[in-house]
C-alpha cells in the first residue's frame, strides 16, 4: 500500500472487523451461560462441553469448505447468472469473489502481507456460523448425544446457513436477484434458517422425559438459574450488536460501484453494498430491543425467562429491514415478532409435543420468519440491491422488495434448507441408534459419572485427613 489515504482505509477496515469479532464472542459467551442457567444440574458439564466443542468443530470446517461455499453458490447453482462473470454455473472460475480464491491452500487463507482484509472477514463469518449452530445447541439439551450434536453442529454451522447466506446474504445472490429478497442483518439468513433446523431435530429427537403428562399436557421444566439466564442474554445482546456492526462495510465510495463517473460518495453499507449507517441500525437495534423487551413482559405476565428472550426475538424480527426502518417502525415490529413467537412456541408444544427446551425455534425461527414477511409489505417497492440483473418481477429492472418474494424466501430459510435438512440428518442419526442419549442416563444425568467421581474423589480427601 503505497497511497496513504487507502492504507488508512484498509487498516481502518481490518480493526473494524478484528472489534466486531471480539464483541460477537461474547453471544458465544452468552449461549454458554444461557444454557447452563435453563438445564438441570445433572446436565450442567455436558451442557457446557456440547456448545465448547461446537467451537472446533465448526472452525475447522469452515476453514477447510464453509467459507468456500459461501463464494461458490450465489447463482444456486442454476438459477440466475452471476454479475461478476455471467454464468450460472458455480463461480469457482479465476473472476473477483470467485470461490477459487477461499480453498484452503489459497494464498488469501493464510498470513499474507498483501492482504488486510480476508481473514478478518472470514472470521466475521465464523462467529456467524457458531451462532447457528449455538441456537441448535439450546433447542436440545439433555437428551441428545454429543456425536450427534457434533454432526449437526457442522451440517448447520459450515453447510446449510452458508447456502442460504450464499443465495440470500451475497451481493450477487440469486435470491435478491430473482425474487427481491432483502434481509440485511439476518432475520432469516442465521435465525430462521437455525430455528428451523432446530425444529426438524426436535420432531425426531422426542421431548424431555416428564415433560408431558400421561394425558399429554405440557408440564413446566424452568429455568434452573435465572442469574446466569439474565446475564447470558444480555451478553447476547451485546454481541447481537457486534453482530450488526459486522454485517456492515465500514467504509465505501459507492460513486464508482453504481456506474456513477465523476462521483465521490463515501458510505457504510450492508452486506449487499448499498448504503446504511451505524447511526441508523444503533436507533433500530435499541427500538427493537425495548419494543421485544416490553412485549415479553406483558404477554408472558412478566415471565422473567420470557421477558429477557423477547428482546432477542424482537431483534430478530426487526432485523431484516433495519437498515431502512424508522425506529418507531422497528419498534413496532419487534412487538409483533414477540407475539407471534410466543403464541406459536405454546401452539407447537400442545398441538405437535415439541420439547423446545430454551424456546430457540420461537426466538429465532418463528420471529425470524414473522420479520421477513413484514419486511415485505413495509419496504414494498424499495430496491434490494444496488444492481440491476432483470428480476422475475420486472424483466430489466432492480429486483424490488416485496411481499411474495420475502414469503418465498421465508419458505427457502425455515423450511427448504432449515426444517428439512434437520429432520433428515436427525432420522438418519436416530436410525444409527446415535441421536439420543439411553433412558437411564438421561434421568441419571449426563453429568452422573463426573459427579460420582467427584463424591468418591471428596470421600478420599475426607478419610486422608483424619
Amino acid at each position: 500500500m503505497t497511497d496513504q489515504l487507502s492504507a488508512l482505509t484498509t487498516i481502518f477496515t481490518e480493526f473494524y472487523y478484528w472489534i466486531t469479532v471480539v464483541l460477537m464472542f461474547l453471544i458465544h459467551v452468552g449461549f454458554c451461560m444461557y444454557e447452563v442457567g435453563a438445564s438441570r444440574y445433572k446436565h450442567h458439564q455436558h451442557t457446557l462441553m456440547k456448545n465448547t466443542m461446537l467451537i472446533p468443530l465448526v472452525t475447522v470446517t469452515w476453514f477447510l469448505f464453509g467459507w468456500w461455499i459461501y463464494w461458490a453458490f450465489p447463482t444456486g447453482p442454476g438459477l440466475a447468472p452471476s454479475i461478476m462473470n455471467e454464468s450460472a454455473a458455480l463461480i469457482t472460475d479465476e473472476s473477483l469473489f470467485s470461490a477459487a480464491w477461499y480453498v484452503p491452500t489459497s494464498d488469501l487463507m493464510g498470513t499474507n502481507l498483501n492482504d488486510h482484509i480476508s481473514g478478518v472477514f472470514w472470521a466475521a463469518f465464523l462467529l456467524f456460523s457458531w451462532t447457528a449452530a449455538s441456537i441448535v445447541s439450546g433447542a436440545v439439551i439433555e437428551r441428545i448425544t454429543t456425536f450427534a450434536f457434533g454432526i449437526l453442529a457442522i451440517a448447520i454451522g459450515s453447510c446449510f446457513w452458508v447456502i442460504d447466506a450464499a443465495w440470500g446474504w451475497h451481493f450477487d445472490g440469486w435470491m435478491l436477484k430473482i425474487l427481491g429478497y432483502h434481509d440485511a442483518y439476518a432475520s432469516g439468513v442465521i435465525h430462521a434458517v437455525a430455528g428451523g433446523f432446530a425444529l426438524g431435530v426436535l420432531a425426531v429427537l422426542g421431548p424431555r422425559i416428564g415433560k408431558f403428562s400421561s394425558s399429554g399436557e405440557p408440564r413446566n421444566i424452568g429455568p434452573r438459574n435465572p442469574w446466569l439466564v439474565t446475564i447470558g442474554l444480555f451478553l447476547i445482546y451485546t454481541g447481537f450488536w457486534g453482530f450488526y456492526a459486522a454485517c456492515n462495510i465500514p467504509i465505501f465510495n459507492l460513486g464508482p460501484e453504481y456506474g456513477m463517473e465523476g462521483v465521490t460518495f463515501w458510505t457504510a453499507t450492508n452486506i449487499y453494498v448499498t448504503p446504511t449507517t451505524l447511526s441508523a441500525i444503533t436507533f433500530n437495534f435499541l427500538m427493537s430491543l425495548s419494543g421485544g423487551l416490553l412485549a415479553g413482559y406483558v404477554i408472558s405476565k412478566g415471565d422473567p425467562f420470557w421477558t429477557y428472550s423477547s428482546g432477542l426475538a424482537g431483534i430478530i424480527c426487526a432485523s431484516a429491514g433495519n437498515d431502512l426502518y424508522h425506529p418507531i417502525q422497528s419498534f413496532i415490529i419487534a412487538m409483533v415478532g414477540v407475539w407471534v413467537a410466543y403464541k406459536m412456541h405454546y401452539w407447537v408444544e400442545r398441538k405437535f409435543k415439541i420439547d423446545d427446551a430454551v424456546g430457540a425455534v420461537a426466538v429465532h425461527g418463528y420471529a425470524g420468519v414473522a420479520g421477513l414477511i413484514i419486511c415485505g409489505f413495509v419496504l414494498n417497492g424499495y430496491p434490494s440491491s444496488g444492481y440491476s440483473v432483470g428480476a422475475m418481477w420486472v424483466g430489466t429492472d432492480y429486483a424490488p422488495i416485496n411481499p411474495l418474494g420475502m414469503f418465498i424466501g421465508a419458505i427457502i430459510m425455515f423450511g427448504v434448507l432449515g426444517f428439512l435438512p434437520g429432520w433428515i440428518l436427525a432420522k438418519i442419526l436416530h436410525g444409527m441408534g446415535k441421536l439420543r442419549i439411553p433412558r437411564e442416563v438421561e434421568l441419571a444425568g449426563l453429568d452422573y459419572t463426573i459427579m460420582e467421581d467427584a463424591k468418591s474423589d471428596e470421600k478420599a480427601v475426607s478419610s486422608s485427613s483424619r
